[in-house]
């Protein structure tokens, strides 16, 4: 990819070149060309060199690393400045729970999360808002005729990654931006689950805005998804994507895991003092107990009490 490529510069095709052996190249990577970068039909050129990589972005299929899945690390995408997590607030209804692992991942990759909520028409953010008040989260409102400046404004100068689960208006939102992408839309199920209508990554160049002569940006659009595995994220890194209990670890004694079995552990006594909200360390707790087999992160966990828990 090419973030200082203007608008007028070719698209050209290239191929691995053999003398990288195994390494691969992934959405966002920064690399060096030899050969016919015309971009004229027929063309081919080679990638030589990929540039060390500022930011990488993981998953894992599960969270137990002590499976073959959970073990299997992939990168979703190089480079990216910030993850935009997209979620709808209806129809599927939002899931917390995975909204706490992108956060994670997010952290853990160094890049800035911002937190994208669709079909505003249909329910307001306020539960999920509220869910999220100690970690002043930003985060945009999409409606389907709603104005998208400021969230082009947020995207603007950045390469930003946007991943959700299938269903909430991710392929729509990016046709929006992107008029030419033409990335492919489909419908929710009865069940609440969407058809996974994009198939792979792919970056796009924001168009200029009239209003602004600056770099207005890329998106990386990414297939999506119904587990985000966390098995490469350490359980120490875990917390961080947790900033509104950090604080709370200071009183803990020494190795505490913070697990619900620990009797000494300072997160209970945090919650109880109202300092945060106790659906949040329910899923600190979840995430905890999957890196250790527990519990599958590839189906939605629900809570009758609180419609917002869910992986």
């Amino acid at each position: 990819m090419f973030p200082d490529a203007g608008p007028d510069d070719p698209t050209v095709t290239a191929m691995r070149a053999r003398e990288l052996g195994r390494k691969s190249v992934v959405v966002g990577d920064r690399v060096s060309l030899v050969g016919d970068t015309s971009g004229a039909p027929g063309a081919l050129a080679r990638i030589v060199r990929i540039a060390e990589r500022r930011s990488v972005l993981r998953r894992t299929a599960e969270d137990d690393a002590t499976t073959a899945e959970g073990r299997l690390e992939r990168v979703v995408v190089a480079n990216a400045d910030q993850l935009v997590i997209v979620s709808a607030l209806a129809d599927p209804p939002p899931r917390t729970g995975f909204i706490d692992r992108c956060l994670v991942a997010a952290y853990d990759a160094d890049i800035e999360p911002l937190l994208c909520l669709t079909k505003a028409d249909l329910a307001g953010p306020e539960a999920v808002l509220g869910y999220y008040t100690e970690l002043e989260l930003p985060y945009v409102l999409i409606r389907p005729d709603s104005d998208l400046a400021a969230l082009r404004a947020l995207l603007a100068g950045r390469v930003s990654v946007l991943v959700g689960h299938s269903g909430v208006g991710k392929s729509t939102l990016v046709n929006r931006l992107v008029p030419e992408a033409d990335r492919a839309v489909g419908t929710v199920s009865a069940i609440g689950r969407g058809r996974h209508t994009s198939t792979s990554a792919v970056a796009l160049r924001l168009p200029p805005q009239a209003e602004s002569d600056g770099d207005p940006g890329w998106i990386i659009d990414t297939p999506g998804v119904r587990s985000f595995g966390l098995a490469h994220v350490s359980a120490e890194s875990l917390l961080h994507g947790f900033p509104d209990l950090v604080e709370a670890t200071v009183d803990c004694p020494a190795n505490c895991q913070h697990t619900a079995e620990e009797a000494d552990c300072a997160l209970d006594a945090w919650v109880a003092a109202g300092k945060a909200d106790p659906r949040r360390l329910a899923s600190y707790r979840r995430l905890l107990a999957s890196r250790s087999g527990e519990g599958d992160p590839r189906e939605p966990e629900r809570n009758p009490g609180d419609p917002l828990a869910g992986s």
